[in-house]
This record gives structure tokens, C-alpha cells and sequence, in this order.
């Protein structure tokens, strides 16, 4: 198995720190307001890479975080008038209720900063022991680059790029314009803790250093985020880290792309932000993943009109030839080993989910021709599509709920609804023999029909 590594910027072959173990940390959301389609391609794909390591028989241990204290969230909290650790736990409530609508799993392990700050606060006075960070007057704490001869190795970045992608602040109490905050001296009215260096609350960066240590410890396998956060956030996690224990830090890191309105990088200023709730409320969480999905997760997505209309129209030709061979074949209980296999295969070249979904074209196409053909074949297909594909979040509905929820609905025309209803009928009455040529009536006429606990549902052949 294969996975990118942006610290090397080559593929590589994943041997994990343990043998069979694997210890996987994604940066989560700054609870700053309500979760957006960018939020949700992230959680999305490492939830997947989690299923996937899990599948090729490695322990995962998943550990996700929330930010939830930082400038932007005691921003909102004077908007709002509402206390920040409120308003972050709102937030965080509102953000976990859509992501399980989006049919997102669940991390081994939550983390959050407010329920971190002993480990904060411990790390950056070992930091401060061993030279690499050192206290202001005005009781902020910052780290001091020049220990950390490494700096740059992911971003590929110099010092003097450094100061044109990051916020330079309080320059007279650094000792360099790059020195980056590991803690933050309060403000009147803002959320703050006790700390050896007086009331204050962590810098951004630190967290996820201090988060992944109390779980995890020194080193991690991999470490992922979108690649926005390569520079500043992530260059900080190593230096930070690795200062702190003179070990690597995270053997692999993976970096996802970003999420682009109609070619536009999407943005609040921009007012091209499409909220996750929204998007759920037009179309289906299979849609959404099959449109994130279609391509490699490490370059950025288009979101054009027509992207995810397009993904639900082929969804639902998917359910409805699902639906197909479902109602021709219902004992055929079978699968087809060699559309896992491919599947396996693709996803060990880094996660490959765009070559996977391409290959779903042609299984849904043979399936068709053999149920033209009275093959039974058909159906071992599409169950086998809906086991091995289940892992990208695909084809968990039963069609007929599918079409209920999602589908836009046509009119089944009144002969046709009598005759499935007369159908209905033969089988309560136990005349299986009227029942299967009714059903051989409802193919002539252009639906298939299938029987579950709540009656039975029709589908457009």
C-alpha cells in the first residue's frame, strides 16, 4: 500500500511506527461558525482512509479535533453576546448533527482544547526548558524559530517567505518578526486560564501538538489536514513537536485539496460559502461523496452548478438498476470477488477513490446487459457493488428509500398502480402464482417491483 507523503513530496510505502497499528490525527474545525462543504471533504476523506487502513487489517486509532477557543470564535462571542465556551460547544453540537447527516463515522477519539490546557500548559514549559520558546513582559509566549534549524522541511518555505503567509503581531516583544505565539496573555472579557505566565488562553498552533502528544504520544503515523494548513500550522505542529522530543513527529503526511466556488478558492469574504446543511437538503449524502470523490483527494474541487445535480442523476440511475436487480433476482444472495479486488487495489495506490468510481460505469452497465438477458449475474454485481462500495459511504439505502427521499418523483400512471396494487392484493391472499404474473405484467409495462415491511415500491425500468 501506497500513500503520498508531503514532507517527502513522493509516494511511498506505508509501514506503520507498529506492526498492525495504525495512529492517524486530522485537524478538525475551528468551531467559528456552522460546518461548510469544505469541512465536510475533509472529514469525508479521512474517515474513509480510517476505513480503508481498517480493512486492510491494521488497529486504527483515529484521533479528531475541535479548535474551540481561538480569535475568531471570541469574535463571534462579542457578536453574539453569547460566552465563548457557549458558543463553541453550540457550534460543536450544531457541526456534529450535520456531519452524521452526511453519514460521516465517528474518530476513535475527540479532542478538544478547552479539555487540553494542563497539556498545553505542560508542553510549552518544556518547550521553554529546552531553550525553544521563551516568555514576553506582557506574559505571551513565543517559540523561537532559530532553535529549530528543520524549520521549513514541509512547506518548503524560507524565513523570509514566512513573514508573507503569516499575521505579524506584537513585534516588539519577539525576538524575531517570524516567532509564532504558543500562548496568549488575556484581554479584558476574554475567555482566559491560569497559567505560570498569567491569565491567558493557547495559540492555534500548539493545541493540536499538545492534543496529539496526551493521546498518542511522541510519534504518529500519520497526520492529515487540507493543504491550507501545510504553512503555518503545520510547519509549527513539527517544529513544536519535534523541539520538544527530538523525535519525528508524524511519519506520513497527507494533504487534501480545497474546495473552489465556480473557480473561485471559496471563502466568507467572498460570499461563496456553501454550508454543508444546505447542500443536504438538496441532494443525498451519496450524491456529495461521489462528486468529492470523483477525483484524486489531493487536488481541488470545482464546484460548478452542475456538479452535484450531475453526481445525484448518476446515483440514481445507480439505486434504480440496484432497485432492478433486486426485484428480477431476490434469493440470488451471492457477490463478485474480483469488484473488490479492484477496489483494494485502487484504493492501495493513496487512496485512489476517483479509479474506483470510474470503474463503477462499467460494473452498472454489465449489470444492465444481464438483466436484459435473464442472467442472475446482475444481481451478484450489484451486491457486491453495494458491500465493497459501502466503505466510500455509497449505496447504504434500500433503493426504494433512496428514491423516496432523493429521487424527484414522476407519476406511476393510474393502470400501473392498479395493477401493483391487484398484486398487493394476490399476495395477501397468498396466490403466489397470481402475484408472479402480475409482477411479469409490471416488467411489460416498464417497472420493477419489490416487496419490503412497508409494502412494496415501484421503479422505472
Amino acid at each position: 500500500m501506497k500513500i503520498y507523503n508531503s514532507l517527502t513530496r513522493r509516494k511511498e510505502e506505508f509501514v506503520p511506527l507498529e506492526a498492525g497499528k495504525v495512529k492517524m490525527y486530522a485537524c478538525g474545525i475551528t468551531v467559528s461558525g456552522e460546518a461548510h462543504i469544505g469541512h465536510a471533504f475533509q472529514a469525508i476523506l479521512y474517515d474513509i482512509f480510517r476505513k480503508f487502513l481498517e480493512k486492510k487489517g491494521y488497529r486504527v486509532t483515529y484521533a479528531r479535533n475541535y479548535t474551540d477557543v481561538d480569535d475568531k470564535i471570541i469574535a463571534r462571542s462579542k457578536e453574539t453576546g453569547i460566552p465563548a465556551d457557549v458558543y463553541a460547544e453550540q457550534m460543536i453540537q450544531k457541526i456534529d448533527a450535520v456531519m452524521k447527516r452526511a453519514d460521516v463515522g465517528e474518530p476513535t477519539v475527540w479532542l478538544k482544547a478547552t479539555e487540553n490546557i494542563g497539556n498545553i500548559i505542560a508542553f510549552i514549559q518544556g518547550l521553554i526548558a529546552g531553550g525553544h520558546a521563551y516568555a514576553a513582559a506582557n506574559g505571551d509566549v513565543y517559540f523561537d524559530v532559530d532553535t529549530f534549524p528543520a524549520y521549513g522541511q514541509l512547506s518548503g518555505r524560507s524565513k523570509e517567505d514566512m513573514l508573507d503567509g503569516v499575521r505579524v503581531e506584537n513585534d516588539e516583544e519577539k525576538r524575531h518578526p517570524y516567532d509564532f505565539a504558543l500562548w496568549k496573555a488575556a484581554k479584558p472579557g476574554e475567555i482566559s486560564w491560569d497559567s505560570p505566565w498569567g491569565r491567558g488562553r493557547p495559540g492555534w498552533h500548539i493545541e493540536c501538538s499538545a492534543m496529539n502528544r496526551a493521546a498518542f504520544g511522541d510519534q504518529i503515523d500519520i497526520h492529515g489536514g487540507g493543504r491550507d494548513l501545510i504553512f503555518p500550522h503545520h510547519e509549527n505542529e513539527i517544529a513544536q513537536s519535534e523541539a520538544l522530543t527530538g523525535k519525528r513527529f508524524a511519519k506520513y503526511w497527507m494533504h487534501n485539496g480545497l474546495i473552489k466556488v465556480n473557480g473561485q478558492k471559496m471563502s466568507k469574504s467572498l460570499g461563496n460559502s456553501l454550508l454543508l446543511s444546505d447542500l443536504l437538503d438538496k441532494f443525498s449524502p451519496d450524491a456529495l461523496k461521489f462528486a468529492l470523490l470523483s477525483a484524486s483527494y489531493r487536488g481541488d474541487v470545482n464546484v460548478t452548478d452542475a456538479l452535484f445535480p450531475s453526481a445525484e442523476a448518476h446515483i440514481a440511475r445507480f439505486y434504480s438498476l440496484i432497485a432492478r436487480a433486486e426485484a428480477a433476482f431476490p434469493a440470488e444472495h451471492g457477490g463478485e470477488e474480483e469488484i473488490d479486488k479492484k477496489f483494494d487495489a485502487a484504493m492501495s495506490d493513496d487512496f485512489n477513490t476517483a479509479l474506483a468510481l470510474a470503474d463503477l460505469y462499467g460494473y452498472f452497465k454489465e449489470a444492465a446487459r444481464l438483466l436484459d438477458e435473464g442472467d442472475a449475474r446482475a444481481r451478484r454485481i450489484t451486491n457486491q457493488v453495494r458491500e465493497t462500495y459501502s466503505l466510500l459511504g455509497l449505496f447504504k439505502l434500500d433503493p426504494a428509500e433512496y428514491r423516496r427521499r432523493y429521487e424527484k418523483q414522476e407519476e406511476i400512471p393510474a393502470d400501473v398502480l392498479a395493477v401493483a396494487e391487484a398484486r398487493k392484493a394476490a399476495r395477501a391472499e397468498k396466490n403466489w402464482a397470481k402475484s408472479d404474473e402480475l409482477r411479469e405484467t409490471l416488467k411489460q409495462m416498464g417497472y420493477a417491483v419489490k416487496d419490503g415491511k412497508e409494502g412494496y415500491a415501484l421503479t422505472k425500468l
